[in-house]
């Protein structure tokens, strides 16, 4: 059978979701590994509409992620979907009846993925299932499933009153490196199966749906230019609002359309951050004043709201920050923050809330996500589950933001992990150093990564290095053109900070990080031998022309030609360049001990970066640690693997800068 809700299903779900109300279990003195890469037990924990219901995924140890529900008036969970030999993926509530979700496999590699996510639906009490996608692996035995939608149709985010059986889907066309992705807005009705396509922009995504599902707001793409197309309800017809070059100082992104038909866009706005303005349909302008902006960072927000209104909105700073408006909700804000003042917490309501119930998503630095249930009547704070109960908060690291001057004066911001408990002086340091490496490479929160190091006894600074998102145009910019020179020197300029702040000792720092980061932490040790006995480099980037020759990556055609010469550089204009800060040019140089690990499906970043740097640095250098896993793709999925490679660093360490 495609779906199976058992009885064995039903009380391992209930077990599970009973213990998490009483004690964690207990944690060893050194957490093992294990503990720290195994996937999440209870997550994703999702409000109903009407704010009656809980949706969450499950999974006890050594079972399958299953879909359940529990009835926040009576307290019992009931299995809704669980499908054989995969595990439950994304999923949400169509409506107050009705879940929608995909699925994944958790316990292979990438490589040996055979199917894609597909498309299903349940009612919460696990009835009027129906199967919408295909998945390209699993074939329903009793036949009453009519057509199927094609496997490239995924799931989009909401839009709309959440009262019919209907979602919105997209139709992935046109695949491939050297063409633009068609993509095709349908709406898709879950108990029918029917779909109908909506009228939209050629080339258009990121739609934004208004309360009563139409799409408003559209943005298409074609080479460099992006247009912000509005579906205007006074004459029902698509119109452009704005173009400009995707990586223009007059580029801004939709983020919201209200119930009001206001439209909510992030921008710099002539200014260094970005920050939430209002934009006027009608003129085609931003409106002047920011509605949440931050002298520090760049917002990147989302929107909290009902079905009249905008509620709050929340971003990111050094830590997760939520601005209410409304005043009910802040002061339910402060109260729950009152009963839990150790976490960070995330509270979400129903769209159309009939009830006095708030979903609320706690987590630190230390402690991993717990979802409970705060009723603002009884002002009862209940526990729902916890993400990863064996994790013990006060055997975690303490993790803070700092900042510090690069050589050149340009701030630059850190996160640093310190070891729980002991010395916090002249302690052994990894750097790990974020891939992207345009992104912003970390938030405050419980890092597995971070946190594992951390119970080992290392300090952790994870440098946001120029060229990171988040800080600014001016910190984005100046990345630009900058592998291996000044980025790298603000990893180095990190380093020697901790040293001088007395946190690291110099004889023992060790430089790790995974695609851009295993780059930067090879240009490391080429660059400053004196700061690094050691190297880790995972998946990374091993030669800057590879990235543009290499001809099975998945680096579309217009990011080779448009986006890459701006942000990395030109092969042809920056060809001595590429050389000079190549690992792969220079691999006789490095002489520290490295740990290299590959993965053999790899396509962002192919095995032959990692095997043609194994192959040149391995002639001079005699400790050199090698490992491919021949199903992997860019980053460990398979469990057995992350153990293995996490095995290999913790000895890894321990030989090279570990407590003696």
């Amino acid at each position: 059978m495609l779906i199976s809700i058992s009885v064995r299903a039903f009380v391992a779900l209930s077990l599970l979701f009973f213990s998490c109300l009483g004690a964690s279990a207990q944690t060893p003195a050194r957490p093992a590994i294990a503990t720290f890469f195994q996937d999440a037990a209870f997550s994703g924990a999702v409000l109903s509409p009407n704010g009656r219901f809980v949706a969450f995924r499950v999974a006890t140890k050594g079972s399958r992620a299953t879909l359940g529900v529990l009835d926040l008036d009576t307290m019992q969970a009931t299995p809704v979907a669980a499908i054989d030999a995969v595990d439950i993926g994304q999923f949400r509530w169509i409506n107050d009846r009705r879940l929608v979700f995909n699925v994944t496999d958790l316990r292979v590699a990438q490589g040996e993925m055979d199917f894609v996510p597909g498309l299903f639906a349940v009612d919460r009490d696990g009835t009027a299932f129906r199967r919408l996608v295909e998945t390209n692996r699993f074939f329903l035995k009793n036949g009453d499933e009519k057509e199927l939608l094609p496997w490239n149709t995924f799931l989009l985010d909401g839009g709309g009153k959440q009262e019919s059986n209907e979602v919105f889907v997209e139709l992935v066309e046109g695949y491939g490196k050297s063409v633009n992705t068609f993509r095709r807005l349908q709406r898709l009705n879950t108990k029918s199966g029917t779909v109908q396509t909506i009228d939209t922009p050629d080339y258009s995504s990121n739609w934004l749906i208004d309360q009563a599902g139409i799409a408003r707001i559209a943005v298409s793409t074609i080479g460099k230019r992006r247009t912000i197309h509005y579906n205007d309800p006074a004459t029902g017809k698509w119109r452009a609002l704005a173009q400009f070059d995707t990586l223009g100082s007059d580029a801004f992104e939709p983020e919201w359309y209200g119930p009001d038909h206001t439209l909510y866009v992030s921008a710099n706005n002539g200014k260094d951050k970005s920050a939430i303005y209002r934009y006027d349909l009608a003129s085609s302008k931003i409106l002047p004043g920011a509605i949440v902006a931050s002298n520090d960072f760049d917002i990147d927000a989302s929107f909290i709201h009902d079905k009249d209104k905008l509620l709050g909105v929340r971003y990111q700073a050094d830590g997760e920050i939520t601005q209410w408006i409304d005043p009910a909700m802040a002061a339910i804000q402060k109260t729950v923050d009152a009963l839990l003042p150790n976490t960070s917490n995330r509270i979400t309501l129903g769209q159309r809330s009939e009830t006095q119930n708030v979903l609320v998503d706690a987590y630190s630095d230390v402690q991993p996500h717990i979802y409970l249930v705060y009723n603002t009547a009884s002002k009862k704070l209940t526990k729902l589950g916890v993400e990863n109960a064996d994790i013990d908060p006060k055997k975690m690291g303490i993790k803070d933001m700092v900042r510090y001057k690069a050589r050149d004066g340009l701030d630059i911001p850190a996160y640093i992990t310190m070891p729980a408990g002991g010395a916090k002086k002249n302690l052994p340091m990894v750097v790990l150093v974020h891939g992207g490496p345009y992104v912003r490479g970390g938030y405050w929160q419980w890092n597995r990564e971070a946190q594992f190091l951390a119970s080992r006894g290392y300090v952790v600074l994870e440098p946001e290095y120029r060229g990171s998102t988040g800080f600014g145009a001016k910190h984005f910019k100046a990345g630009w053109k900058q592998w291996g020179l000044a980025m790298q020197n603000d990893i180095a300029d990190g380093t020697r900070w901790a040293i001088a702040q007395g946190i690291a000792d110099p004889k023992r720092i060790c430089i790790a990080g995974a695609s851009y980061g295993g780059y930067a932490a090879m240009m490391g040790l080429l660059n400053d031998p004196d700061l690094y006995q050691c190297g880790i480099n995972w998946v990374g980037v091993t030669d800057i022309d590879m990235l543009y020759t290499v001809g099975w990556s998945d680096s579309p055609d217009i990011q080779k030609s448009y986006a890459m010469p701006i942000l990395i550089g030109d092969p042809a204009t920056h060809a001595a360049q590429f050389k000079a800060t190549s690992p792969l040019a220079q691999a006789a140089r490095i002489r520290q001990p490295l740990l290299l690990a590959y993965g053999g499906v790899d396509q962002r970043v192919p095995l032959v970066h990692g095997k043609k740097f194994y192959d040149a640095v391995k002639v001079n250098n005699p400790n050199v640690e090698w490992v491919v896993y021949d199903d992997e793709g860019h980053g460990w999925r398979k469990p057995e693997n992350k153990i293995d490679f996490w095995t290999r660093v913790e000895k890894f360490l321990d030989r090279n800068i570990g407590n003696r």
